[in-house]
């Protein structure tokens, strides 16, 4: 709060349930590739607080912003992008609720001047829309809306008052996964009026995504390691599973943020070759599996206190051309400091195979 109170120049702000960490990324690599000097932090990992004397007023300053950052705080970004809202962190909120509208800080304090980037698909949109005072910009899979950016054809489209603009080829995107195209449609309308379509088109052929965000760790006897530590919702592993063109061997469990695992369950039978359980959340996860209408007996479940040994158990699994991923599903609280810690000894582990 007190940074953005003192910085100098425009600064773009994120969050979401998912994606925010890609999507901060992606803006600031769309600014940087466009000749702005950058700024990245805040729930990414670093405090700006002291770049402030070092920023002009044509620089960008990029957010990350938690819900927890969020809850109590007062800030005008300039732009405001809500990537989504799905159940999440319901340990540490008093109830969903309370966590919908913390989200909602991001934009409160924005006026007509400032732009607020919501998800058309997102449930939670027309909720924080009929609360915004800002220009509206949606980005969207399945509509074209009136300002903003969409995907139809396979294409995306650029839109200003109706009328719409092709961009790009979305197969032109580097990074796998409707998730990524829908990350990179915010950034684009994020960046609209300081980025050139040119520019846009050469970050999303170039860039190869974040550490712990479906990392390719390495191919050993035809078998692919991923790392996706950041998969610490329900949502986010469905994300991941679905951006594979292979059903994977799943490491999964943590930490429990007293999210259901219902629908979890139903991505698991259907996009699962075989299910490895470790942590706290071992048991939830499994009753969710076997209770989902789409199993079918057939689903190898295995329960693995000890991480490493889960790890080590996958790989012993694995044949050739099969994918094993960790993506948990839940945060790392339970065995470890934070997912970065947790996808770290994941590598390590695949590393010393």
């Amino acid at each position: 709060e007190l940074f953005m109170k003192l910085c100098p120049c425009r600064i773009f702000a994120v969050t979401g349930s998912d994606g925010k960490t890609t999507t901060t990324t992606i803006i600031s690599e769309l600014l940087k590739a466009q000749g702005y000097t950058v700024y990245l932090g805040g729930n990414i990992g670093r405090p700006l607080l002291c770049d402030v004397d070092d920023m002009g007023k044509d620089d960008a300053a990029v957010l990350e912003l938690s819900s927890f950052q969020l809850h109590s705080m007062v800030c005008k970004p300039n732009v405001a992008v809500i990537t989504n809202v799905s159940p999440n962190h319901l340990d540490k909120h008093k109830d969903y609720q309370d966590y919908i509208d913390a989200k909602s800080s991001i934009f409160s304090y924005q006026d007509e001047h400032d732009r607020l980037v919501l998800n058309h698909e997102n449930e939670f949109t027309p909720y924080y829309a009929e609360k915004a005072k800002s220009d509206i910009a949606y980005f969207s899979r399945t509509v074209k809306p009136e300002n903003g950016v969409y995907c139809a054809g396979g294409m995306i489209y650029r839109v200003h008052g109706g009328k719409a603009a092709l961009i790009m080829s979305a197969d032109d995107i580097k990074l796998p996964g409707t998730h990524n195209l829908e990350n990179y449609m915010a950034a684009f309308a994020a960046t609209d009026g300081y980025v050139d379509d040119n520019t846009c088109i050469a970050v999303a052929k170039s860039f190869a995504g974040v550490e712990h965000r479906l990392e390719q760790v390495r191919v050993l006897n035809g078998v692919t390691y991923i790392n996706d530590s950041i998969g610490t919702s329900p949502t986010r592993t469905a994300a991941g599973l679905h951006a594979l063109k292979t059903k994977p061997i799943l490491i999964a469990g943590g930490y429990d943020k007293h999210i259901p695992f219902d629908e979890l369950g139903n991505e698991i039978c259907l996009h699962v070759k075989k299910l490895y359980l470790t942590g706290a959340t071992t048991e939830k996860i499994y009753d969710a599996v076997i209770n989902s209408k789409y199993y079918d007996g057939k689903l190898p479940i295995e329960k693995i206190y000890d991480f490493k040994e889960t790890v080590l158990a996958a790989a012993n699994a694995a044949q050739y051309g099969d994918i094993v991923l960790l993506s948990p599903a839940c945060a790392a609280f339970d065995k470890f400091k934070n997912f970065m810690e947790r996808g770290k000894y994941f590598k390590q582990i695949v590393m010393e195979l």
